[in-house]
């Protein structure tokens, strides 16, 4: 189980999150949205221990990860907004070089790395160098890495953007495979896109969670009407 706990952070004397609260229940993806500036990047960085809030807990099966990071990272993932690779790599070195940072033994790089691009459906691509690689791969690439040790909490900031269509029906179900291990958390913009695979959505405004909205057995239709109402912060 992993629980978020009264997380509030402030930045130069400005509140950017505010008691914020939640739970991620094994298999579940809860995409957190919101406004620009609404707080969700903050967020994320305060889940992958980036950033140190003021207060409150973040909790793994009972336990405060925020008080022992090093055990919790290697039970996290996180893709962060703003992806770097090394583009001289090819995906296989890259990889290899990533589990070999993240601490994981020598006898099961190999297996860790195949896993994660079996995952990605990137296996046909490990021996291509990264920088021949469009946006889109790019992005899988970086998704790999954060699945690497199968996370899990999975983190993913922003994750749809700059994705064609094509690219984000196969983001889609990538993610769907990686719910049946990991607590899958997700910002992004793309309501519709989100829809297909959330199981939730919470709405973050002025930093303060203030709607929870669940897609479970809502039309598409009614659920964008729902998700449009909170993010104006009126009654849908």
């Amino acid at each position: 189980m992993f629980e978020v706990r009264n997380i509030a952070f402030t930045y130069r004397d400005k509140p950017v999150l505010r008691d914020v609260s939640f739970v991620a229940s094994p298999g579940e993806t809860v995409s957190v949205i919101g406004s620009n500036g609404a707080g969700k990047t903050t967020l994320l960085k305060v889940l992958a221990t980036l950033a140190i809030p003021d207060s409150g807990a973040v909790m793994v099966d009972g336990q405060n990860a925020l008080l022992r990071p090093l055990k919790y990272r290697r039970q996290l993932g996180y893709l962060p907004e703003k992806i770097a690779l090394y583009d001289d790599m090819t995906v296989k070195e890259y990889l290899t070089y990533r589990a070999q940072l993240k601490g994981e033994p020598s006898k099961r790089i190999r297996r860790r790395v195949g896993e994660a691009c079996e995952m990605c459906r990137m296996t046909d691509l490990m021996q291509v160098v990264i920088r021949s690689l469009s946006a889109g791969l790019k992005k899988r690439v970086a998704l790999a890495d954060a699945l690497l040790l199968r996370p899990r909490v999975l983190l993913l900031d922003d994750f749809l953007a700059g994705l064609d269509n094509e690219m984000r029906e196969a983001a889609g179900a990538i993610l769907s495979d990686v719910a049946a291990f990991s607590s899958v958390i997700v910002t992004g913009h793309e309501l519709d896109d989100l829809a297909k695979w959330s199981t939730r959505f919470l709405v973050l405004r002025d930093g303060v969670i203030s709607a929870s909205v669940s897609t479970a057995g809502v039309e598409p239709l009614v659920l964008r009407g729902r998700l449009d109402a909170a993010l104006k912060g009126v009654s849908s």
